[in-house]
């Protein structure tokens, strides 16, 4: 599978660090927005991103490492004119509208398009779906953190006169603990987690307006316990450069006679390097069914899971069944 990637920033570098434990991926290039000369890869040739059409017939797939607030919802529908595409667009509340963007500029191209692969959506969308269809009579939680967003952390530094930032999303102790018990409250995401912002401004820059725009930012913040910490760019790179999320999915049902509690935990050490591995899983797949004639845009409900493995057939049943 020839993969070129698109954006350079955390998702893209670790995509290309992990490419090297897929062996069945070559990378063709890296192409960015920013000037080429300032792009140090691990040896990946760099192309300015307008070059990219020139790659039409170079490129497999082409993963879009870049933001879910302003990027994807435009790069993924226009590139899906010319390239099989995948991306790790995460905005939950958005999602609907993005796949079927995404599927009808697909569908017109005859390409094929895999949106929302990562942990979440993506590994996590799995868990609720396997968990729901086993135990139909209960409740699903899904926890996220204690960690760092990088779609969050994006969405912050876009906004006008913010420099850095970094954005922790909290599980609240107390919903975790109900849930731990099997009580099967009704709960959602907002009274579930908190959210915990770190922002360098640019000099000269209105923080108030700053902290307005972030907590009420529809889709990310709005609605949630925000809190919002102005801090200098040496205390951010001093005690925030980390990049660890996790979570957890579960679920309490009933069956006939007795309860049942599942539960499914992640821990990662790096958001962006287990996301990009995730991603260079799912390109396997999608390069796969590409092959077999699927067109159009979908997620990772729609990809059985002998798509993503390296053995296929006998050597795949042996291993993992």
């Amino acid at each position: 599978m020839r993969l070129g990637i698109y954006g350079y920033g955390n998702l893209g570098r670790f995509a290309e660090a992990n490419a090297k434990l897929f062996e069945d991926v070559e990378l063709v290039g890296v192409f960015t927005r920013r000037n080429v000369k300032d792009v140090k890869t691990l040896g990946t040739p760099v192309y300015p991103a307008e070059d990219v059409l020139s790659f039409k017939d170079k490129i497999d797939v082409l993963f879009i490492a870049g933001g879910s607030a302003n990027d994807l919802p435009v790069m993924t529908p226009q590139l899906a004119k010319d390239f099989n595409v995948i991306d790790s667009f995460d905005n939950h509340s958005m999602m609907v509208e993005h796949v079927s963007a995404v599927n009808e500029s697909a569908k017109q191209s005859g390409h094929l398009a895999l949106v929302a692969a990562g942990w979440d959506p993506g590994v996590f969308s799995l868990e609720r779906m396997i968990f729901d269809s086993f135990l139909p009579n209960g409740k699903s939680y899904t926890f996220w953190g204690r960690g760092v967003s990088q779609g969050h952390s994006n969405a912050i530094r876009r906004i006008e006169g913010v420099k850095d930032a970094r954005q922790y999303t909290n599980p609240r102790p107390e919903a975790l603990e109900t849930v731990r018990s099997g009580k099967m409250e009704d709960m959602n995401a907002q009274s579930m987690h908190t959210r915990e912002c770190y922002v360098v401004a640019e000099d000269g820059a209105d923080k108030t307006e700053i902290e307005r725009k972030i907590k009420t930012m529809p889709g990310y913040f709005e609605g949630y316990e925000t809190t919002v910490n102005f801090i200098s760019q040496e205390e951010l790179d001093k005690n925030h450069s980390g990049l660890p999320h996790g979570g957890f999915v579960m679920r309490n049902g009933q069956g006939n006679s007795f309860t049942h509690r599942l539960e499914f935990a992640l821990n990662l050490g790096s958001n962006p390097e287990f996301t990009s591995s995730v991603i260079l899983a799912y390109s396997r797949a999608l390069f796969r069914l590409y092959k077999e004639g699927v067109r159009g845009c979908i997620t990772v409900a729609d990809v059985a899971p002998k798509y993503l493995c390296r053995e296929e057939g006998m050597d795949l049943i042996h291993k993992y069944i």
